[in-house]
């Protein structure tokens, strides 16, 4: 399945007379019916401003500087602003296909080889990940997505569809059949983790649209429906907020618990979950056309608006106490990215709401969290994994990421990775 994107402005350029303004009124309606065919974000209070461009030139300044003394690399975080190096033991660690995603934004946007070679790298690197069991999770669409299926959309190649489709029919293989939901997580051969779900996995479930659209295979599509169904039942909660982790019965599927998971507690609203469930329903409402969820990345997305700090710097949890004010910019960046695809779907006076608050957290970021010094690896700072972990505050290459995402997106550069 194929998305159509319809430029507004170039065929309006094009001076057609009445027929053209008939075909602009009939498709700007399909788009708003068919989430495969997407209306240019100019149409709905979505045009790129000064800052954005500004954004995007410093981004691939630094980043061409960046990639050249890190191209070997499976970057996580920095030490001493120097990227550090998961290609060993730390291979199936499941942040590691965001350096690929960052290559293939980088190239569709420039055409540089140099990323299109460090992005081929990175994926073959990932080639140990199928060779360890403990390694294989949920997060197969972080891993893959952004490395395997962006390259094999890109240029085709047969190798990077198979590891796609090998990694979704492992992501396939973890669905508890009973509790309709995708195991999280691994455990020592105890089961303790075997009832176990986690919002993150609403960002994983494209990898298994990606695989129904490839193969015609109805299984990869009812178990992401699946999935999403369960979550937006026990992991959305009536004001839009939503728990992190959620425990049922391995064996019944009843529902057990929901845990605090890396937020500040049980019932807390860890920021970075609320952004993956804000983006994930929108995703899950692209890939089938159901409008439900989108119903719930709106209900999701109105709440994560609602709490925004008036200086627009995401705080790790909604609810963690006002001291020690730790931020998450991970949160911000994916959230304006949630936000920006929700906005290219719905009326136009919820579009501009959305798109105005993505733009207020994506230029606290530009203006007060980038680190734009060529000799320092990483771009966005503040950026934190857990509010009870030791470390808060730290460059996280998803962040990076995803902060590119974002402005890619607001500057028409973007390759569509989810």
């Amino acid at each position: 399945m194929h998305t159509c994107v319809l430029d507004g402005e170039k065929i309006a350029d094009r001076e057609a007379g009445e027929y053209a303004i008939t075909f602009l009124e009939v498709m700007r309606e399909a788009a708003e019916e068919n989430p495969h065919i997407q209306w240019n974000r100019e149409d709905k209070g979505m045009q790129g401003q000064d800052w954005t461009r500004e954004a995007f030139e410093k981004i691939t300044k630094k980043m061409w500087t960046v990639v050249q003394r890190s191209r070997g690399k499976v970057p996580y975080t920095t030490v001493d602003g120097t990227f550090d190096d998961w290609s060993g033991q730390g291979i199936s660690w499941w942040t590691n296909g965001f350096w690929g995603g960052m290559m293939w934004q980088l190239y569709h946007a420039t055409g540089e080889s140099l990323y299109r070679e460090t992005a081929e790298k990175l994926e073959k690197k990932l080639d140990q990940v199928f060779m360890d069991n403990g390694g294989m999770d949920h997060d197969s669409g972080f891993r893959w997505l952004p490395t395997a299926v962006a390259d094999y959309r890109i240029t085709g190649n047969p190798e990077s569809k198979n590891r796609g489709l090998r990694a979704a029919s492992d992501l396939a293989g973890r669905f508890n059949p009973v509790g309709k939901f995708i195991r999280a997580w691994n455990d020592d051969g105890d089961a303790s983790r075997a009832g176990w779900a986690i919002i993150d996995c609403m960002m994983n479930l494209p990898l298994l649209y990606w695989a129904y659209e490839e193969t015609k295979d109805p299984r990869f599509l009812h178990i992401a429906t699946m999935h999403a169904d369960t979550a937006e039942t026990y992991f959305i909660r009536p004001d839009g907020s939503a728990n992190h982790i959620v425990v049922f019965d391995p064996f019944t599927g009843a529902y057990k618990e929901s845990l605090g998971g890396q937020g500040y507690g049980q019932g807390s609203s860890w920021t970075r979950g609320q952004a993956w469930a804000l983006y994930g329903f929108t995703l899950s409402y692209m890939h089938t056309g159901d409008f439900k969820y989108l119903e719930t990345a709106e209900r999701v997305a109105d709440y994560f608006i609602s709490q925004i700090p008036e200086e627009g710097l995401i705080p790790i949890d909604f609810c963690q106490p006002t001291e020690p004010a730790w931020e998450d910019s991970t949160a911000a960046a994916i959230a304006s990215c949630g936000l920006l695809e929700i906005a290219a779907r719905v009326p136009e006076e919820k579009a501009r709401a959305y798109a105005a608050a993505a733009d207020k957290m994506l230029k606290a970021l530009y203006d007060k969290r980038c680190n734009w010094d060529d000799n320092c690896d990483y771009i966005l700072e503040k950026c934190s994994s857990a509010y009870h972990d030791e470390r808060h505050e730290f460059s996280i290459i998803y962040g990076d990421y995803y902060f590119i995402e974002a402005v890619w997106k607001r500057v028409g550069k973007e390759f569509f990775i989810w």
